[in-house]
């Protein structure tokens, strides 16, 4: 019996001849594509405002030195006006110090990097976060900005703490959805241990 003719007029199945049709059938490799793949979630930086008294104070000491060199122009022919270098050198050092530390949250990680000449990289994975708190003090607030305090199971970094970052309520979303991920990904449920006077534990 012979096959039955396809749509290009070629039979499908065992041909009249007692022969196959042979066509390379195409396949679909898409499963194969990691669905893990690290992601850049976010990257900010500490705000400068979180300083905000510190450059106070060196805008005064700048002004108190202003004034004293002034005063003592002609006693010591306006030497004196070399101590606004020290006010300039506090606010620049850490004014910079701030500007280099950043952080970056993938979806894996999050990553903090630290440091002016000696450059510092620490890392916290995701399903190691136990908790997480974000604090609104009324001057960061006022400027849009936010701390958020993570309390993890890591041993070198127990506790997290990214000051005036922008959006932070944002960022927090972030990081909640991006850790429940990680941790359904590497299977991982954390167990709560509550101790009692009498030295007897409960789990939950």
């Amino acid at each position: 019996m012979a096959g039955v003719a396809g749509c290009d007029g070629k039979r499908d199945g065992k041909a009249a001849g007692g022969r196959y049709d042979r066509h390379a059938m195409p396949i679909d490799d898409s499963s194969s594509t990691p669905t893990n793949a690290e992601t850049l979630l976010w990257s900010g930086h500490t705000s400068q405002w979180v300083h905000f008294w510190f450059y106070l104070l060196c805008v005064i000491l700048a002004a108190a030195i202003a004034v004293g060199a002034t005063v003592l122009a002609l006693p010591t022919g306006g030497l004196t006006y070399l101590a606004l270098i020290i006010p300039v050198i506090l606010w620049m050092v850490r004014w910079w110090v701030t500007k280099c530390t950043t952080y970056e949250l993938t979806s894996q990680r999050l990553r903090i990097r630290s440091g002016v000449l000696n450059r510092r990289v620490d890392e916290l994975e995701l399903y190691r976060v136990k908790d997480y708190a974000m604090e609104q003090p009324l001057m960061l607030r006022l400027v849009g900005l936010g701390n958020l305090t993570l309390i993890t199971s890591d041993a070198t970094n127990p506790q997290v703490a990214m000051k005036a970052i922008a959006d932070v309520e944002n960022v927090r979303e972030k990081l909640r959805g991006a850790v429940q991920s990680e941790r359904d990904r590497k299977r991982v449920r954390e167990l709560d241990v509550d101790s009692h006077d009498d030295g007897a534990a409960t789990l939950s």
